[in-house]
């Protein structure tokens, strides 16, 4: 694991992918490293949003039950005594809109002529043919759903988490479980997988019951907390239904960097340049990326790309991501005010209860949500914010931004909040203090670059979103006055 930029990694890191994982700030702790599997693609560590999970943590390859424990987090006089997780579902099939753009540029290379297949892929051999012959795996009806390997993305973290919390993951604890998720069917069956992974934490060997018959029961559903975005009228107006907030989305596209790729890949495939546009361009992409994730092979769609394409697409989708639910507009984090106070007030009530030598009532709060959760809460807390906003024209100069999806939120996701209860051996005065974990590890506090904070100071720090923040306010649109100059 990356623990300062400015440190040499080991030798078992593809040199390439080491120096630019050496050159990232220290906010971008969670680094993408290296693939270390055999099916892992030299593309892998530029999917974005569509990254698998072990690609940020490169040792779960070999074994991801074990727990990863960061040497950052507390021990010794302070015991955990609340830990609230947010988690981004596992995993997932491609979405259908998705499904129906490979399906239109897989009908493209179908409709090749007998005289288009002459030498267009790697080696000599004609990769249009054979992508053209490539089975398409994917139906309409798959539309974002989890795949097994989500399931098992989400049963590899409970088990890591209930290894590295193991107070707080006690059998005694397991009634009161506190789980939330959003409405969509990959994150309901997120947490009723990651309740299975728990359940073999508890009994191992044994098949686990339905999640509707567990002690603690199967999760809620609370969109409002989990897709707050669906709920904010000012950002679905200014910013979702806006055809304009995405200019630099849509200006990049037809920019000189992706002009190149779509050139490039219509001579590799041997269709019209006219036929290609950029959004079949990223489904092409986005498959290899699928492939490898459900499948665990390297398809030959990974066969179209090289490493500099696959940057420039990577910028491509942090470019939707950073003006749609990043820093691009203030909106989009703020939009996360009732999520960033929701978990606040439980630590707060967790707080409490410890002063008053009461039991925690929710030691464990599991609140599973979308990459589009995670992201506005994150840049509402000031983190993965760079000196100037990625544009569709500073590509080049953002080589080194901070803001890459998928280095933040791959499958499975992860961002966690622990409460610690600590006794000063010194004075009799007791303490609570928080850490964050990013990904399973310690992320720095967006302040100071400290591991650990006093509660306290950590709620001071952000009083102005605990105390300003009103979602209901920031979400209102701005009343458009009636009054008529017309005589």
């Amino acid at each position: 694991m990356l623990r300062h930029p400015g440190r040499l990694l080991g030798a078992s890191v593809a040199p390439g992918v080491a120096l630019a994982a050496a050159l990232l700030s220290s906010l971008a702790r969670c680094s993408l490293l290296g693939p270390s599997d055999p099916a892992a693609s030299v593309l892998s560590p530029y999917f974005g949003t569509k990254t698998r999970y072990e690609d940020v943590n490169p040792g779960l390859v070999l074994d991801p039950e074990a727990p990863r424990r960061d040497p950052e987090l507390l021990d010794g006089t302070c015991t955990p005594v609340q830990l609230v997780a947010l988690i981004r579902h596992g995993t997932r099939y491609p979405t259908a809109k998705q499904i129906r753009k490979l399906r239109q540029l897989h009908g493209l290379l179908q409709a090749r002529g007998p005289g288009d297949g002459r030498a267009g892929g790697a080696g000599g051999r004609d990769l249009g043919a054979a992508l053209a012959n490539w089975p398409l795996e994917y139906a309409d009806w798959m539309d974002g759903q989890l795949v097994e390997k989500g399931r098992q993305d989400m049963r590899q973290l409970a088990l890591r988490l209930a290894s590295l919390f193991p107070a707080l993951f006690s059998r005694e604890n397991y009634g009161r479980l506190r789980l939330l998720t959003s409405s969509k069917h990959r994150c309901v069956d997120s947490g009723a997988a990651f309740l299975q992974g728990l359940w073999q934490h508890y009994h191992p060997g044994l098949p686990p019951p339905d999640v509707a018959d567990m002690e603690c029961g199967p999760p809620r559903i609370n969109d409002k907390l989990m897709r707050f975005f669906d709920y904010c009228e000012k950002f679905l107006t200014e910013v979702e239904r806006n055809a304009t907030a995405l200019y630099h989305v849509e200006a990049f596209k037809t920019g000189p960097e992706m002009q190149k790729i779509l050139r490039k890949v219509a001579a590799t495939l041997q269709v019209p340049v006219n036929d290609l546009n950029a959004d079949l361009i990223q489904v092409a992409f986005f498959t290899c990326s699928f492939d490898l994730a459900i499948k665990g092979i390297k398809s030959p769609w990974c066969d179209v790309f090289d490493i500099d394409d696959a940057k420039v697409l990577e910028y491509l989708n942090d470019l939707k991501q950073y003006w749609k639910r990043g820093h691009g507009y203030t909106i989009n984090s703020r939009s996360s005010c009732t999520l960033f106070q929701d978990i606040f007030q439980h630590l707060d009530r967790a707080v409490e209860q410890k002063q008053r030598s009461q039991p925690i009532s929710s030691p464990v709060i599991l609140q599973f949500g979308h990459a589009e959760t995670l992201l506005p809460l994150l840049s509402l807390m000031g983190y993965f914010k760079d000196k100037e906003p990625l544009t569709a024209y500073n590509y080049k100069e953002q080589t080194h931004r901070k803001f890459r999806s998928g280095h933040i939120v791959p499958y499975a996701s992860n961002l966690i909040f622990v409460l610690y209860h600590c006794e000063n051996a010194k004075t009799p005065k007791e303490e609570f203090q928080v850490q964050m974990l990013l990904n399973e590890k310690v992320l720095p506090l967006a302040n100071s670059q400290k591991t650990v904070s006093l509660y306290e100071d950590l709620k001071n720090y952000y009083k102005d979103i605990l105390q300003g923040c009103q979602n209901s306010e920031e979400c209102e649109l701005p009343k458009v006055n009636s009054t008529s100059d017309e005589l």
